[in-house]
């Protein structure tokens, strides 16, 4: 492995460490998913980075594409729940 490619993964990692870091301390819910869904999109470019083009492409797709917006699909459905008074305890 060169230095150039050694250096950029060391960045990446260091990169996916503040994502997760956010992800986990945030105070905002739409944040910490967006934190998430970034940690996915540079492991993606991190599996490029190591020759595994296939790996990256799918975590790419599922990781970051399709789980972050599942996770704001269902969070909308939540909110939504919450304004409609679905979840209160009506006999």
């Amino acid at each position: 492995m060169s230095v150039l490619m050694l250096t950029m993964a060391v960045v990446l990692c260091i990169a996916m460490i503040g994502g997760a870091f956010v992800a986990i301390s945030g105070k905002s819910l739409p944040v910490a998913i967006l934190a998430a869904g970034l940690v996915s999109l540079v492991a993606s470019v991190l599996f490029l980075i190591l020759a595994s083009p296939d790996v990256a492409m799918t975590e790419a797709a599922i990781g970051s594409g399709l789980t972050t917006f599942l996770f704001f699909f269902v969070l909308g459905r939540v909110r939504k729940g919450e304004h409609d008074g679905c979840g209160s305890d009506h006999d």
